[in-house]
Parts: C-alpha cells; sequence; structure tokens
C-alpha cells in the first residue's frame, strides 16, 4: 500500500477553513496558510514516528465516528484528546514546535498552538475515515503511518527543517552529530603529514642555501607567467565585453519586441479577496471584493443579462465559487463556510427571479477521467438539489460536470497548485 497521508488530509484544510481560522484567530489567511504547511508534514511525520504507539492507534482508529472532522475550528482545537495526543507524540518539544511555526509563519503563538491542534484533528480524522472506508486495522493504520517516515522530511517547506522544529533525532536525523564528529578523524592524517613535512624541512642552514643565488630560477619563469596571463585575461575581456554588449541588445530588442506585441492579460490578474459588505438591492450579503457574488450582481444590474439575446452570448462567462468546496472524494458533504456562499447566491436569484443559471463542477487533472467526470457531475447536482430545496430551483437550468476537462494545471504539479482547478462555477443562461 503506497498512500502520502498528507494528500488524503489536505482535503479538509482547503481555502474555506484556512479563511474560517483566519477570522476566529484574528490572523491572515496567508499567515494561517503558511503555518499549516509547516504543521501537516510535523504532524504526520510525528504518527509516523509512533506507528507502533497504542494510544495513537486508538485515537485513529476511534476518531472516525467522533465527527471531529465536521468541526475542526470549534472542536479539534480544544479537544482534551487532541490535547493529549500531541503530548504523546511530541513531549516536551510541542512548545518548541508552537515557537517554531508562530515564527516562520508570522501568526501568534496562541494561534499557533490552535492551529496545532486543528491540524492534528484533520490528520487524524482523516486517516480513521481512510481506514474505515479500506477495512484496515490498527495493524493496517501501523503500517500507514511506517510509510510516512520516509516522505516527511522532504515535505517541509522551505525554512522549515526537523532541526528547527526540535524533531531533528527523528528518521535519522541524529546523524548530523555522527558525521561532524567524523571529520576531525579523517582530517588527522594530514595534520601528521604536514607536521612530518614541517620537520623535515626546519633546517636554516638549507634554508639559506637554496634562498639565495638560486632565487630566480624560479622567481623570472613566475614573472612571465604572470605577464602572459594577464595579456591573455585582457584579450578575453575584451572579447566577453563584446559578445555581452550583443547578446545584452539582442534581449533588449526581445523584450521590447515582446512588450509591444504581447496584450496585457487582465483576466489573470488575482482579485485582492476583501472581505467586506456586497450590496444586493439594500441587503448586505458578506463576500469578497470583485468575488462572485459581487460579479453577479454587478452584470444583473448593468442590464447585460436581460439584453442578451440568447444563450450563446452568456456561455462563456463563469463565475467561480470562493468558498463552496466539497471534501475529499464527496459529492455529498461540503467543507466548512460553503453554505454561506450558497445563501447568497439564493438571495441574488430571489432578487433577480427572471434570472437563469447553470451549474458547472470541475476536477483537476489527476485520477480517472471518466470518474472525475462523474464527481463533478455529481457535485453540481447536489447544488443545483440545494438550490430546489430553498424554491429557486426554477432558476437552475442545468448542472453538468466537466472532470479535467478546463484544467490548466500540470497533474504532476503539487497539491496546492492543482487546488485552481478543482472548483464549483455558476454562470446564467437562457
Amino acid at each position: 500500500m503506497s498512500l502520502n497521508v498528507i494528500d488524503l488530509i489536505k482535503g479538509q484544510l482547503g481555502p474555506a477553513l484556512v479563511s474560517q481560522a483566519a477570522s476566529q484567530f484574528g490572523e491572515s489567511e496567508s499567515g494561517i496558510s503558511k503555518a499549516i504547511g509547516g504543521i501537516l508534514p510535523a504532524v504526520v511525520g510525528g504518527l509516523a514516528n509512533n506507528s507502533d504507539n497504542p494510544g495513537v492507534l486508538d485515537a485513529i482508529t476511534n476518531a472516525s465516528s467522533s465527527g471531529i472532522l465536521g468541526n475542526l475550528i470549534g472542536g479539534a482545537s480544544s479537544s482534551p484528546v487532541i490535547s493529549n495526543l500531541l503530548t504523546s507524540i511530541f513531549g516536551d518539544k510541542i512548545g518548541g514546535i508552537v515557537n517554531a511555526i508562530a515564527t516562520y509563519a508570522g501568526i501568534s503563538n496562541n494561534s499557533s498552538s490552535s492551529l496545532l491542534n486543528l491540524v492534528t484533528g484533520a490528520t487524524v480524522g482523516s486517516i480513521g475515515k481512510y481506514a474505515t472506508d479500506n477495512n484496515l486495522d490498527k495493524s493496517g493504520i501501523s503500517n500507514l503511518l511506517g510509510e510516512q517516515k520516509g516522505i516527511v522530511s522532504s515535505l517541509l517547506p522551505a525554512g522549515l527543517s526537523l532541526a528547527s522544529l526540535n524533531l531533528g533525532s527523528w528518521f535519522g536525523g541524529g546523524s548530523t552529530t555522527s558525521h561532524t564528529e567524523a571529520v576531525p578523524r579523517t582530517e588527522e592524517p594530514k595534520i601528521e603529514v604536514t607536521r612530518s613535512t614541517t620537520a623535515a624541512g626546519t633546517n636554516p642552514d638549507r634554508n639559506n642555501n637554496e634562498g639565495g643565488g638560486s632565487i630566480w630560477k624560479w622567481l623570472l619563469p613566475l614573472l612571465l607567467l604572470i605577464a602572459a596571463a594577464y595579456f591573455l585575461w585582457k584579450q578575453c575581456d575584451k572579447k566577453q565585453t563584446t559578445t555581452t554588449t550583443t547578446m545584452t541588445d539582442s534581449a533588449a530588442s526581445k523584450t521590447d519586441s515582446a512588450a509591444t506585441t504581447t496584450p496585457a492579460d487582465t483576466s489573470a490578474t488575482p482579485v485582492a479577496k476583501t472581505d467586506e459588505n456586497i450590496d444586493l438591492n439594500g441587503v448586505m450579503l458578506k463576500g469578497y471584493k470583485g468575488g462572485m457574488e459581487d460579479q453577479m450582481i454587478t452584470f444583473l444590474k448593468s442590464g447585460n443579462y436581460k439584453n442578451a439575446a440568447d444563450d450563446a452570448t452568456l456561455k462563456d462567462k463563469w463565475y467561480d465559487f470562493d468558498h463552496v468546496n466539497f471534501k475529499m472524494g464527496s459529492s455529498t458533504e461540503l467543507e466548512a463556510g460553503s453554505q454561506g456562499q450558497l445563501d447568497n447566491l439564493v438571495a441574488i436569484l430571489k432578487a433577480f427571479p427572471d434570472a437563469k443559471i447553470k451549474i458547472g463542477g470541475y476536477t483537476d487533472k489527476t485520477g480517472n477521467e471518466a470518474s472525475n467526470v462523474k464527481l463533478s457531475k455529481a457535485r453540481a447536482e447536489f447544488i443545483k438539489a440545494a438550490l430546489v430545496k430553498v424554491g429557486v430551483g426554477g432558476q437552475v437550468l442545468e448542472a453538468d460536470g466537466y472532470g479535467s476537462k478546463f484544467a490548466k494545471v500540470d497533474a504532476k504539479a503539487s497539491d496546492a497548485e492543482r487546488a485552481a482547478d478543482r472548483k464549483m462555477a455558476v454562470r446564467f443562461a437562457k
């Protein structure tokens, strides 16, 4: 069995949870995201280092039925079970880990500590669910954790290491000490040889005899060599200067040409996610400036929807949900924080009852494409069903799944990069 547990857990720690945690802890989303990126490998490493610990295996086995995944912000960050588990796997190293993560991510120690609990809850909950779904007993869980030992160190982000987290003795990290001690031993023969050579040449009479009339035998050739080297260097320098100038001019010409012929792609400019109130005909919706709600309301108020002749004029403009995300592999379970944006969509549709929409689901390029299409379709249908329940189903003309058809990020890219392709979107339709 070969599984990267970190990829399994990342589905629980998506943008919606990051945003919710940032709001609750009073930190920036970038700081929360950075901290999670550092904590997650450390927690997986801690569990891997305790893969035979009965307490760890019990916690993972019982996590599936504890409901911890459904309340990571409110439950895991203050759960005594998680606190005891952390003490079991990290012992007196917890304080050092919290301090290192806080410094690395630029957040407070309190936030770092809460995130450590939260990520640990997400980790044991995800592994526990995986174990239940795949009928793994404690022996299977132990083997799964043991397989992570070889990859944990390589997954730590730049700026963090096992040593900086005070975990340097794990997974062979202690070999640094023995290597350092070996250096003097390998150099001792060199020291002895140097001393032996020096001792053999300490006769002052011999030094005086060789240093007198014979000095020009080696000094004159040396001076000639220096003069020749200087001449050659000057010649090479002239050629290099000419070549550099020519290449620089050529590069500048190409740059100017590219700047002239390549139009600015304003659609690629990232939207600044500033949390604010979005005005819906006097009703304030909580959303992002430039986000889905803001763009949809602006389009409807402009009259462009009403004036659109047919569906063909609307089909190319999709509005991506900022916060509606499904749990990993699920088409029926939304991540925490998703419902708020669905409620906003309902409010928009009720405010503009003549507007019709289509829902689309998308995946990244990994996995079987037939399965991806099926999953993305099921997710779109789930959102449509949710809208039907609250009375605006008549405005939803279609729900479709496109799998990875429109994915842009390579399948070999990191999970964080591929997350941009795993989304839900909506467009206006007629």
